[in-house]
């Protein structure tokens, strides 16, 4: 595992070696003086001198002394949760999440918008009355604790239009807008942007399985299905901010002279799981995408058309047979279609996990990692090392609290890029 940030004893180092103790005590939990100085390789002295200027900042404070053991009983110091909050933003394709998060990353309040598409100027004005909400929630003081606003979007909001039905001015308006100064300016707040399940990796890493797991590739099973990619513990961008964007891999080839789709998928558009009519149109001019495979707008719309809510998906609560029915059908064609873009991880990137996660019931995706591991056991490992499925530990909301963290991360971390190793 890649060791915790180290402080330094030099004189001028001061603010590093703050956020350094600040980083041991969010990674580990409360600790004590002597076990601060051990992990980060400061003095006792110097460990002392920072957590007295820490707890006037009110960003620590002390826990109840720990006592049984011989001699003194020693004080565990803890991250204060008031000591400072940030807001994330996630603007979806058929919602928008809010959430005020505190210094430890619990959500103390949280809003929806939902919408057929979502619109920039509605976007705006909903960001700016929660802000001002938020605000006089707070009260004066702890407002000034407000960091910013982290703001996770997909990169291509306005693409893919035939397959959601949208027209092509409400495409353009997104291509047209720079959704993060425009909520920056109405909130007086910095913005910080990235793409959406580039944060939801985010929150993976700082509050999920980021703890135990080293490397993997993420899966976000969403309106439409992406991911992020993790490297020895950091957040790997990428050239263009995109990495691990799975949603554009390719299910199969074109053959050459021919406009026929060679799958890459035994059950790609078998019947009984008709495509939507934008994808039959699609389909002999490219090769499917994982996205049209595997994503909720998909499934979304056979529960639809069983008559069954859309939010079906989302939910444990709907009708249990005909969900099911509805679920095997989906699962025939997503589960295979997920197993070949993980195999194509597996070979490129060598990880050794692939986490899963969306915006679905725990129970829906319990069944869509058990489907994608029995499709895994018909692929070819030869050459190449089998990588784990693990189910994500944040949800529906990891993209949202993904995007809170950058705001903190970027004033209380070590490191001002991405967040940084939240490994022991």
């Amino acid at each position: 595992m890649t060791p915790p940030p180290r402080g330094s004893s030099q004189v001028g180092l001061g603010q590093f070696n703050e956020r350094v103790v600040l980083q041991a005590l969010r990674v580990h939990g409360p600790l004590p003086k002597a076990q601060i100085a051990r992990l980060t390789q400061l003095t006792a002295q110097t460990v002392a001198l920072i957590i007295v200027r820490l707890m006037r900042r009110r960003l620590v404070r002390k826990c109840a002394p720990l006592r049984g053991r011989v001699g003194q009983p020693s004080v565990p110091i803890a991250l204060n949760p008031d000591g400072a909050f940030a807001i994330g933003v996630h603007v979806g394709r058929r919602r928008m999440d809010l959430l005020l998060v505190d210094f430890v990353g619990a959500v103390r309040r949280r809003s929806v918008l939902d919408y057929p598409f979502p619109e920039p100027d509605a976007v705006v004005r909903a960001v700016a009355r929660d802000v001002r909400t938020i605000r006089k929630q707070l009260g004066n003081e702890e407002s000034r604790r407000l960091q910013g606003i982290g703001m996770a979007a997909p990169l291509s909001l306005g693409g893919w239009r035939e397959l959601l039905g949208i027209s092509a001015a409400q495409a353009a308006r997104w291509n047209e807008i720079d959704i993060g100064a425009r909520i920056g300016a109405r909130s007086g707040l910095p913005v910080h942007n990235i793409k959406d399940t580039a944060a939801a990796c985010v929150a993976e890493l700082v509050a999920g399985r980021g703890h135990e797991i080293g490397s993997y590739a993420y899966f976000f099973v969403d309106t439409f299905i992406g991911g992020g990619l993790v490297l020895d513990h950091r957040l790997y961008r990428g050239a263009h901010g995109n990495a691990g964007a799975v949603g554009s891999m390719p299910l199969g080839v074109l053959s050459p002279g021919s406009s026929s789709l060679q799958s890459a998928t035994p059950h790609a558009g078998r019947k009984g799981a008709p495509l939507p009519s934008s994808l039959a149109r699609g389909a002999t001019r490219a090769p499917l995408q994982l996205l049209s495979q595997a994503s909720l707008f998909r499934l979304d719309a056979m529960l639809v058309a069983a008559g069954l809510p859309v939010d079906a998906a989302r939910s444990a609560a709907a009708d249990a047979t005909r969900r099911a029915t509805v679920v095997r059908r989906w699962l025939r064609d997503a589960a295979p279609a997920i197993a070949h873009a993980v195999q194509s991880a597996a070979c490129v990137l060598d990880v050794s996990d692939i986490i899963v996660d969306g915006a679905v019931s725990r129970e829906l995706l319990d069944e869509l990692l058990h489907a994608v591991d029995r499709a895994l056991d018909g692929h070819n490992w030869e050459g190449v090392a089998r990588p784990s499925l693990q189910r994500g530990a944040i949800g529906s909301d990891a993209r949202a609290l993904g995007a809170a963290l950058l705001p903190i991360y970027a004033n209380y971390a070590p490191d001002r890029g991405a967040p940084p190793s939240s490994a022991p």
